[in-house]
């Protein structure tokens, strides 16, 4: 189980198309690939962040 077949593909996809039909779907796309890239670009600026954080801050002395 989890293994995803040619034909439970193709049936995703027909029933994809018949709720959204052809001309909602370029649409849909664009915003999925935009919230990929959304999650992306906020995951790449956390990883920066921590290692930012984790290098030890060295101390003045006067």
């Amino acid at each position: 189980m989890g293994n995803l077949g040619a034909t439970e593909i193709i049936l995703i996809l027909l029933v994809v198309v018949l709720l959204f039909g052809g001309r909602k779907i370029p649409e849909l796309m664009k915003g999925i690939g935009q919230g990929m890239k959304e999650f992306k670009k906020a995951s790449k600026l956390d990883d920066d962040s921590e290692k930012v954080s984790a290098e030890p801050k060295s101390e003045e002395k006067k």
